[in-house]
């Protein structure tokens, strides 16, 4: 059975750990691969591996770091049918919803392709007397991404690309139900000239989770999932200093108005609640009616289901 691992400094490696887990075909139900879950150390050693990394790719112009995102923006385009299928074949979306996701995530490559003008810093000169006012973007060091099973390509791709971009060397951390994306996508990075120790991909559970939030060398962390995930990754790295945006779930609402295309209503509140099978951070998860409005709806939709 394939087994799928990490990829750290520009390679595949298999950790330490010999805690595995199960991978399977949503399609099918049926197990298609295992993946190694990293320990406490394997992910300090990505750590260790980032932080160095970091002291040369700080140091690199951002014209130079831009002109590899661009590339693997490229790249991202030249094997899209094979990241699409990855996704189908781990987390269950169909074909045009997994492509979709993708490019979702290649909006925000292209988006830091243009780095070099994003990173400006200003001056203001004799903002009061005799002091001028001035300020420059600095990347932190070693970051991370926490991501869900939800969008393999579409989430991780919101984050490290900015990252990298912007000089910080990253660890990312994806879901363990559907990793097969985040090692290519690794792989393309590496294709695109992205030196060794840039851009690692540690595979784990709780315990990796919790290594990242320890480990003092990793200065900021972003995740998306569910809400009390949300709340114990932004307790924990606050608690060790780190900078942390830890988006949750959402109670999104749907206002049907009483003069609405009621038609129209019950399509677009068909969608937006089942579309992707209710796997989306923004899927809407309650409908109010307003004025009498709700016994037709509720009847409309009611012949949908």
């Amino acid at each position: 059975m394939k087994l799928i691992e990490h990829f750290v400094n520009g390679k595949i490696i298999p950790g330490s750990s010999d805690k595995k887990g199960k991978v399977f075909n949503p399609a099918t139900g049926e197990q298609e691969s295992e993946v190694r879950l990293a320990s406490k150390s394997d992910l300090d050693s990505a750590v260790e591996v980032a932080k160095k990394a970091f002291e040369s790719w700080s140091l690199k112009p951002a014209l130079q770091r831009a002109r590899i995102i661009f590339k693997f923006k490229e790249l991202i385009e030249k094997n899209s049918d094979e990241l699409t299928k990855l996704i189908v074949s781990e987390h269950g979306k169909v074909y045009e919803d997994a492509r979709g996701s993708l490019t979702r995530g290649l909006e925000v490559v292209e988006f830091a392709c243009g780095i070099p003008h994003l990173l400006k810093g200003e001056f203001s000169e004799n903002v009061g007397t005799n002091v001028d006012s001035w300020s420059i973007r600095q990347p932190l060091g070693v970051v991370a991404g926490i991501t869900p099973f939800n969008f393999p390509a579409m989430v991780p791709m919101w984050m490290f690309p900015i990252a990298i971009a912007c000089g910080n060397t990253f660890i990312l951390k994806p879901s363990e139900k559907d990793p097969s994306c985040a090692i290519r996508l690794a792989e393309l990075l590496s294709e695109a000239g992205l030196p060794e120790g840039v851009f690692n991909v540690i595979n784990g559970d709780k315990e990796a989770v919790d290594a990242i939030l320890e480990n003092k060398d990793i200065k900021a962390v972003s995740f998306v999932g569910s809400t009390p995930i949300a709340k114990y990754i932004y307790e924990n790295s606050a608690k060790n200093e780190k900078r942390v945006q830890a988006l949750g779930g959402a109670k999104n609402h749907l206002v049907v108005m009483p003069d609405c295309d009621l038609d129209g209503a019950v399509n677009g509140l068909m969608g937006a609640a089942y579309g992707s099978a209710g796997e989306r951070c923004m899927a809407q998860s309650v409908a109010v009616a307003v004025g009498d409005i709700g016994d037709e709806l509720v009847s409309r939709l009611s012949k949908k289901s």
